[in-house]
Order: C-alpha cells, then sequence, then structure tokens
C-alpha cells in the first residue's frame, strides 16, 4: 500500500502564516558562501528587510489569526506554530519549507528534533511525501540523517543547490559522549575542519520539532552555534515561557471540533474493595538527587476508621510499611532498608527487593491484565466490524515494560508465548466463539476464520544482534521513559504500510513502552497499556500515538472530505486504561484544557458552591449583657454538676450483638468495575477542566477471583477487642453466636470484616450503654 496525501487548508494556512511574517523579502537563489571561509557551498540569502516590516508583518498576522499580538521580536526571528498532535504537524513544515523556497528561495534546512523515534519518524515521512510534494512544487527534497561518522553528507549538504533537509536530534550535539563532541572537532576526515563550522556557514532555516523537549538551557546555547537564519519551532505543547512570536494555532479543542483528529473514548477498569491479605506494593519510580539519598514513590493500602484505601506517598530508608499502613498485618517486617537507583530496586529487612514499575502483592493483577486484554479484543472486533465493508485495516497496540511478558525463550533458544500472548490467544478464540454465534455477516466471518489466532499477533521490540532474540528497549532519558533504540523504530516504520493492508494477517501489536513514540499509524483504534501508568506519563502522551485519521485499503485518509458528518462515527480511539474510567477521563481533560486558548474564561470559584458559614451572623454574647447580675444569676442556677454512672448486663449487649452482624454484616466482595465514556465535542476550556466533554455512556462490575492469603496470620479477637473495648470472652462469644455464613464472610475480606463488625458492636454498645446510664447530682 503506498499512503496518499490530499490538500488541507488548515495545513496551508500555517505554511503561508510562517511566509507572511516576512512578506517583502526579494526571492534570491542561494548565495555563495562568504570568502572568509576556506570551503566552498551555498548558503541562504539573509534577510534584506527591515526589523521593523517583519514586526509589523507579524503584529498584522496575529490580528488576523486571533493571537495577541508580539509588543517585540522575541529571540528575534524564532516563530512559533501550535499544532495538536496527530493532525499533520511533520507534513505542515514540510509544505512550509517548500513554501519559502518558492517564495523566498531559501533551499537548506535543518530540523533538530528530541529523540531517534521522532528523527526516524521525520525521515520515513520525508521520504514517503515526496512524490506528492514533486507533483505540487516540481521538485524534490534530498534529506539525510547527520550521522558523525558520516561527514561527507555534509559536505554534500552544504555543496548542493537544490532544496536540502539534515535531521539531527538532540543528543547528536548536546551530550557528553565522544559521538557528540565530533561536530565540534576540527576531523582530518573533514578536511581538518568542523562539522559546525560548515553547518553555520550556510546559514540554514532551523525547524524544531517538539522544543519544549529540546530546548534546555544548554541546547539554547548550543543551537546559536548553527547560525540560523531564522528558527520555526513545532508544537502541541509549548511551554508558556516559550511562546516566541506565535503565528498560528490549532489547539485541541478545534482540531477536535473540526473533526481533524479521531474521537476519544476511555474503557476505565479499576478494583474496588480489597482483601488486604497480600501486602500490595506498586513501586512507581525512584527519584535521585545531587545532595541527598535517593526516595521511592510506593502505593500501598492504608487502614482508616472505617476503611481500607489505597494510598501514595515518598519514603525514605527506614520507612516502615506496617506503622503507616495503619497496623496491617501483611505489612508486618516491610521496613525499607535500601533504596537502589542505580538498580532502580527496593529492598526490605524481610530479604523482599521490588523493581521500579513492579506491582508485589496484587493478586487480581493478573485477572485485571486479562480484563484488558478481553476489552480490548472486544472493541477491536465490534470495531473491525463496523469498518470492515469500508476496506479499513483495524489495529490495536499493546504496550507493556517487559518482553518477557509476551516472549521467552527456552534453554535451546526456542522462542515461546509468553504470559500476555497465552492469555491473549486463549480470550481471542473465546470471542471468536462469541462472534460465530451472533454474527450474521457472512463475508466477515469468514475474515475471522481466515486468521488464526497465533498469526494475527506480532511484537515489535528491540532485537539482540547477538542472539536475535527480542530484548527489552533500553531507556537513555528516565524522566521521559523514551528509548534510542534505532534498529526498533527502523522495524516500526519499515511495517508501516504493509500493516495497513487488510491481507496482512497481523491486528493486534504487543510493543515495548519506551518505544511508544515511534507509533503514530493512523489505523491504531484501541491502545492498551498492560502495566501501571507513571505519574510521569501524560494521558495524551498514551492517546496522542492514535489520534491521527485512519487511511482505507487504497491509502485514501478518512477525513470530512471523504466522510462528511460521518468523520467520529469511522474514527473512534478507545484508550483501555489501566486505572479507574473517572481518573483517567478527569486527568486527560485536564491535560486538554492545558493546551486550549483562554478564549473561554474558566473561574473555578464560579461554580464553587458559596461557604455558608462565612456569611453566617453567629451568636455572639455581648460582653456588657454577660456582666449582668441577672445573667449571672440564672447561670449559677442551670451550672449543675453532674456525674453519671453505668450498669448494664453483658449478656444482652452479647445477644444484640450477635443479632446485629448477622442481620446487617455485609463484608462487600472484590469486584472489578469496567465503565465507557466519550468525548462527543468539545464545548469550552472551562468544560474540559470541569471534567465535563468526556461524558460516561456503560457500565458494568465483574466479580473478582477470591484470593485470601492464608499465610497471612490474624489475631481477630485481639483486634476487635482493641476497636470495640470489650473482654476477650465477650468478643468470643459474640462471634461463637453469630450464623456460620456471617463468620465465612471472614475469609472474603478480612480486614473489611473486622472493621465492619466492630463497629456494628460499638452501635450496641451505645446504645445499651444510653439505656442504663444513671445522672446524679
Amino acid at each position: 500500500m503506498k499512503l496518499k496525501f490530499t490538500y488541507q487548508k488548515f495545513q496551508a494556512d500555517a505554511a503561508a502564516a510562517v511566509c507572511e511574517v516576512f512578506a517583502g523579502q526579494p526571492n534570491f537563489a542561494l548565495i555563495p558562501i562568504s570568502e572568509e571561509f576556506d570551503f566552498s557551498g551555498y548558503a541562504n540569502q539573509k534577510l534584506l528587510i527591515s526589523e521593523e516590516l517583519i514586526k509589523s508583518n507579524l503584529q498584522r498576522l496575529q490580528s488576523t489569526n486571533r493571537i495577541e499580538p508580539s509588543p517585540m521580536l522575541d529571540g528575534r526571528y524564532n516563530l512559533t506554530i501550535e499544532m495538536e498532535t496527530g493532525v499533520g504537524k511533520t507534513y505542515t513544515y514540510i509544505k512550509t519549507l517548500f513554501e519559502l523556497n518558492k517564495q523566498y528561495g531559501w533551499s537548506k534546512f535543518v530540523i533538530i528534533v528530541p529523540s531517534v523515534a521522532i528523527r526516524e519518524g521525520v525521515y520515513k515521512s520525508l521520504e514517503i511525501t515526496k512524490d506528492h510534494f514533486a507533483e505540487e512544487y516540481g521538485k524534490k527534497i534530498r534529506n539525510f540523517v547527520y550521522n558523525s561518522k558520516d561527514l561527507a553528507k555534509i559536505a554534500q549538504f552544504a555543496n548542493d543547490s537544490g532544496i536540502n533537509v539534515m535531521i539531527i536530534n538532540s543528543q547528536a550535539f548536546n551530550s557528553r559522549g565522544k559521538d557528540a563532541r565530533r561536530i565540534y572537532m576540527n576531523l582530518d576526515s573533514f578536511c581538518s575542519r568542523r562539522p559546525i563550522d560548515v553547518i553555520a556557514a550556510i546559514n540554514p532555516i532551523l525547524i524544531i520539532d517538539e522544543p519544549q523537549s529540546v530546548e534546555g538551557i544548554a541546547t539554547k546555547e548550543r543551537l546559536k552555534e548553527f547560525n540560523p537564519l531564522l528558527t520555526l519551532r513545532y508544537s502541541a505543547t509549548h511551554k508558556k515561557d516559550s511562546l516566541y512570536n506565535l503565528v498560528y494555532r490549532l489547539d485541541a479543542l478545534e482540531a477536535y471540533n473540526r473533526r481533524l483528529v479521531k474521537k476519544i473514548a476511555v474503557k476505565g477498569i479499576s478494583i474496588t474493595g480489597t482483601t488486604a491479605t497480600e501486602g500490595y506494593l506498586y513501586l512507581e519510580k525512584i527519584n535521585l538527587y545531587v545532595d541527598r539519598p535517593p526516595t521511592a514513590v510506593f502505593e500501598f493500602e492504608v487502614k482508616s476508621r472505617n476503611r481500607m484505601r489505597t494510598a501514595r506517598r515518598l519514603i525514605e530508608e527506614g520507612y516502615d510499611f506496617y506503622t503507616h499502613s495503619g497496623g496491617l498485618e501483611e505489612y508486618r517486617d516491610y521496613i525499607v532498608s535500601k533504596i537502589d537507583g542505580l538498580k532502580n530496586t527496593v529492598e526490605f529487612t524481610n530479604g523482599v527487593v521490588i523493581t521500579a514499575g513492579d506491582i508485589f502483592g496484587s493478586v487480581n493483577e493478573e485477572q485485571i491484565r486479562r480484563l484488558q486484554i478481553r476489552e480490548t479484543i472486544k472493541s477491536h472486533l465490534e470495531r473491525e466490524h463496523q469498518l470492515f465493508r469500508r476496506g479499513i485495516k483495524v489495529l490495536s497496540l499493546f504496550f507493556i515494560d517487559e518482553v518477557a511478558n509476551y516472549k521467552r525463550y527456552d534453554q535451546t533458544g526456542k522462542a515461546l508465548n509468553g504470559n500476555y500472548a497465552d492469555i491473549f490467544e486463549e480470550e481471542y478464540r473465546e470471542a471468536l466463539k462469541e462472534w460465530e454465534s451472533i454474527c450474521r455477516d457472512c463475508d466477515y466471518l469468514q475474515f475471522l476464520k481466515e486468521i488464526k489466532p497465533d498469526k494475527t499477533h506480532a511484537g515489535y521490540f528491540s532485537i539482540d544482534k547477538r542472539n536475535k532474540r527480542m530484548t527489552n528497549s533500553k531507556i537513555v532519558d528516565r524522566e521521559s521513559l523514551i528509548s534510542d533504540d534505532e534498529g526498533a523504530y527502523n522495524l516500526i516504520m519499515r511495517d508501516k504500510e504493509r500493516l495497513l493492508d487488510l491481507k496482512e494477517p497481523v491486528r493486534f501489536i504487543f510493543s515495548h513502552s519506551a518505544l511508544r513514540e515511534g507509533w503514530d499509524n493512523p489505523n491504531v483504534f484501541q491502545i492498551c497499556t498492560l502495566k501501571r501508568s507513571s505519574s510521569d506519563i501524560r494521558k495524551r502522551q498514551e492517546v496522542g500515538r492514535g489520534l491521527r485519521l485512519c487511511v482505507n485499503s487504497n491509502g485514501e485518509r478518512m477525513d470530512a472530505n471523504v466522510l462528511g458528518s460521518d468523520v467520529h462515527n469511522v474514527n473512534v480511539l478507545t484508550i483501555i486504561a489501566n486505572e479507574s474510567y473517572d481518573s483517567f477521563a478527569k486527568q486527560l481533560q485536564l491535560e486538554l484544557a492545558e493546551s486550549v486558548a483562554d478564549g473561554t474564561i474558566y473561574d473555578p470559584q464560579i461554580m464553587a458552591p458559596e461557604d455558608a458559614r462565612s456569611n453566617s451572623t453567629g451568636m455572639k454574647l455581648h460582653k456588657q449583657t454577660a456582666e449582668m447580675r441577672p445573667f449571672n444569676t440564672f447561670g449559677e442556677k442551670i451550672r449543675v454538676k453532674l456525674s453519671n454512672g453505668v450498669e448494664f448486663d453483658n449478656d444482652e449487649l452479647i445477644q444484640k450483638s450477635i443479632q446485629a452482624l448477622d442481620r446487617e454484616l455485609n463484608v462487600p466482595q472484590i469486584a472489578i468495575k469496567i465503565e465507557y465514556g466519550d468525548m462527543d465535542t468539545i464545548k469550552s476550556k472551562g468544560t474540559l477542566h470541569r471534567g465535563q466533554a468526556i461524558r460516561k455512556i456503560a457500565g458494568r462490575t465483574e466479580k473478582a477471583h477470591s484470593a485470601v492469603n492464608i499465610n497471612i496470620k490474624y489475631d481477630l479477637i485481639g483486634k476487635i477487642v482493641e476497636a470495640t473495648g470489650l473482654t476477650r470472652n465477650d468478643v468470643c462469644s459474640i462471634l461463637q453466636g453469630i450464623n456460620i455464613q456471617t463468620f465465612e464472610q471472614f475469609r472474603i475480606n478480612p480486614e473489611a470484616f473486622i472493621l465492619k463488625a466492630s463497629k456494628l458492636i460499638n452501635q450496641q454498645k451505645a446504645a445499651v450503654v444510653i439505656k442504663y446510664r444513671d445522672y446524679h447530682q
């Protein structure tokens, strides 16, 4: 398949906005590199119009585009273009450089990207759009990826008079490695020249892709050495303090409402209730510091007065989970002995070691992952059936954090299914049986029957060059958790078009979470992350991999030009979240709101309920009134000292407690809640802030498998004695007197049994105390 590209007005508008800033600049061909350099080549013509004219052009353009005019040329000739993820940002800046060449003759460009993943994606985009742009402009770009060991391409870059583009990731000139330093070195292999000097002499136009990820303090200084004619900055999430001369904006609200990206739907899966018998621990991350020991962020269970809840805490060495959990038995002896930032692990005094990203002791972990896979398959088949006759291939993408969960190897090196692959094939076969019984579309059923379960999924991971085995991707940036594995990205990019072909049986893709930036396949309709999301990973990053509008089997983009108002009935991205629906939907909307222009002002105080106490007149005793003799006399009459005593029959309390427990004790079973909702139209920034853009449509609850750990020993009687103040004998009598069905609830959920039983006994105790209380003057 070959992807087809069509004219999009918003992309043309963005390109025209950049060009308009330099209106009045004459169109000159390239000029020879200055004679002050001891090498030849061609450079961009310098700006020949005044700074005042550029400023005037800019402010007029900003007013037209409803952007606050810049009072000055911030950052000199830096221009900012804001475009929502998924609308074709790379295509837009490729079109822009063609327009700059057409109108002003500029031909030398350097695209700077923050990662290997984006670099490979940009290179792929330049390659697949060559014929498309050649039809419109009659020219083709000569593009290459900077390689410090292949500097001949730098020389060609300087000497060629056509449109030339160099792609370079920021690490290639701004890290401490030997390869990164070569760009600043006089090299014998490069005629004793410094590569950076040749690039600077060309006076290139810089295009920075995702500047918020590129421009640190050191990088900004390094960028000056490129000697740019001007700098164009493209992103959906610019930093607010770096919006230099904004010339075009297409934010999340506008892109979504204009149907330029897929409709977003969320399917959340969460556990309700907890057995509190497995010592649930989730190590989210380890924080490293220069001036103090490392810390760790943990999620674990905490017992409050009336319920169990999950808490998230920043902990240090010596942290006692038993104490901080409220005395939960499963955390006894869980004291942090070492936080190892090098190994990314935390060790406990009892010998247990847990690695960042792992969940320890969560008995329902596999069940939740199975449900996520099941729900992904279900959503996939529903979407696939809907789009089958339109000739649109549907893909589902699973992100995992360990290759071993998908693929493992025996002693001979033979590849075997990992746990997730086995679960997938089991659930897929069950789903097929269900579809065979309910579906009446013979063609679609035949399509399903022709694809074997073990052939419809594939893994895209890093490959160990020594043994050709799939392996975990190395994470080069602990903050972004992204890999720079060039081989893995090449594999993903190589198969991009093949995966869009309906004849290709692979429809379900498993990939490492660190490779997520490499995935921008337009036909990803379901994304499922089979791991706990770190708080560092933003929801927009998870959603962004599938926002592009899909293409059909002919490579045609399924947008409003083809589908009209049906765009969001065909293009729906479903996120199968690894957390509750409410949590994911709320956070996603807050992140989307951050990117929306302040056309609609949202003041949270307007929506807040009035504080009744703040306007209350209250009862105040005037000082003079309080000192009047009649008032003091009245006070003396009512100021009577009382004492009380209580005597009651323990047997009555025991019987009433037994009756109350048998009648009212209801210990909740562990259940898994699945909820679904989607986002139709974003009415305003305030709608996103209030969490009203995504609406909940459906939900259901499934019982989780009972999984109480019998190795956790409970002093049931002692715990209730502690909570009620009764004697052990009285508590024993109560527990011996209740029905066996009531007592069996202890096995379902021990901590909930103790909390609820103690509360009911205390209620009966209070009633008996009031009945027998005697007051004496």
